[in-house]
């Protein structure tokens, strides 16, 4: 019911969304009178901020098809290149790269965004590096007979494209991915797996969320699982491939960030109209464009929602010691010569300080020359991963620890 309510809600809204956008072309058509008075550009820029919010979005394109270095334009070669039921493996490679130019995996969030949402990670690093990213599926368009999926395949997932890629890769996991990522490391290390990763990257990664918890650490905790269960889980309606599957649906998700912040997006829209108002259409776009990645939203399986909140916010199995992959328990000092870097952002409010610094700890056998922590001063959670202090101060960072543990 509650994924069907959605629909039809939907429906209505991007129906509205489009009788919008017609308003707004009408009155800004230099023809009609009422587009000179003081209420049509106002009217205008207001029918045009309500259609852009509610308008109908799929999954958006990276768009990465050059990239600068040292003032040279270069063109970026984008192909999947591993395909699975639940995700894929893209690689970006930019022409006149070195061959023996470093192999980096971006590992992206299944947290409700697309990949993209990580394009300017992807578009800094392929600027020196051969990358590859996962890009997650979105669980409604999977369908039933592809079976499920859950953390322990989150892992293997990892496990298979490092292996596709080959030795000496380097791993990097933006925020969710941090806890999945450095247990396929450590499981690939007590297999001595010839090609698990030279470097691991963690960026605002919840490996301990009772280090400072956030807003988000809070209500995960402040509710019985039984609870997340019974109220956030929904059936895939029929219309789409994956139609009977079981899923946190994406707009939940997305509800919840907004709901967060709320104040903070209501006055990013008001600016935004007030830009289109003045006709600084510049500034308008740009935060159109931040919006039209933030409000691309998808769906996850519930078994992979459901085993994140009990195993990384509720049951802190990863820190405890009590970690399984396929019912082997996850051990942390298997990783002794993958040089782990963890980096926080000092105004993160989504995972807190320490959170991510945690790893290094877990990591008991691994030489301290071996580890290295970074916080990013003034940098909340997606500036940690976009946008100028990323690409100027942070990247950097990344780009020489991982030359610094090169196999």
């Amino acid at each position: 019911m509650l994924y069907s309510a959605y629909e039809l809600q939907r429906t209505w809204l991007n129906g509205a969304s489009n009788l919008a956008q017609i308003g707004a072309q009408l009155l800004s058509n230099p023809v009609l009178p009422i587009g000179y008075l003081g209420v049509g550009p106002a009217l205008a820029s207001a029918l045009t901020v309500f259609a852009h919010v509610y308008e109908e979005r799929g999954k958006p394109e990276f768009g990465i098809d050059k990239v600068k270095v040292d003032g040279k334009s270069y063109a970026v070669d984008e192909k999947v290149v591993f395909d699975k039921p639940f995700g894929s493996l893209r690689r970006f490679a930019r022409k006149g790269l070195p061959k023996n130019a470093p192999k980096l995996m971006i590992v992206a969030p299944m947290s409700g965004h697309y990949a993209t949402l990580l394009r300017g990670t992807a578009a800094r690093m392929v600027e020196n590096q051969e990358v590859f990213i996962t890009d997650w599926a979105d669980a409604k368009l999977v369908p039933l007979s592809e079976g499920s999926f859950d953390l322990d395949d989150y892992i293997d997932y990892l496990i298979e494209f490092l292996q596709f890629i080959g030795e000496g890769t380097h791993v990097l996991a933006v925020c969710q991915p941090s806890v999945p990522a450095f247990a396929a490391t450590a499981v690939m290390g007590s297999d001595n797996d010839p090609c698990r990763p030279a470097t691991l990257t963690m960026m605002g990664g919840p490996i301990d969320t009772r280090a400072s918890p956030t807003g988000v650490n809070d209500l995960a905790m402040s509710k019985p699982f039984s609870w997340f269960e019974n109220n956030v889980i929904a059936t895939v309606p029929y219309k789409y491939p994956g139609a009977g599957r079981k899923v946190y649906p994406g707009f939940l998700q997305l509800a919840g960030f907004i709901s967060m912040n709320l104040e903070s997006h209501m006055m990013s829209h008001y600016e935004m109209f007030k830009h289109l108002t003045l006709g600084d259409q510049e500034s308008a776009e740009k935060t159109k464009e931040f919006y039209d990645e933030y409000l691309s939203v998808c769906d996850m399986t519930a078994e992979f929602y459901l085993q994140t909140i009990h195993h990384v916010f509720q049951e802190h199995s990863l820190p405890e010691g009590r970690f399984n992959h396929r019912g082997k328990l996850i051990a942390p000092d298997a990783i002794r010569d993958t040089a782990l870097l963890a980096i926080e952002g000092e105004m993160d409010d989504i995972s807190g300080i320490g959170q991510t610094r945690a790893a290094l700890d877990l990591a008991e056998h691994l030489p301290v020359s071996k580890k290295k922590y970074h916080l990013a001063s003034g940098v909340g959670h997606y500036g940690i991963f976009n946008g100028s202090k990323w690409r100027n101060k942070i990247a950097p960072v990344v780009e020489e620890w991982m030359r610094a543990n090169a196999r």
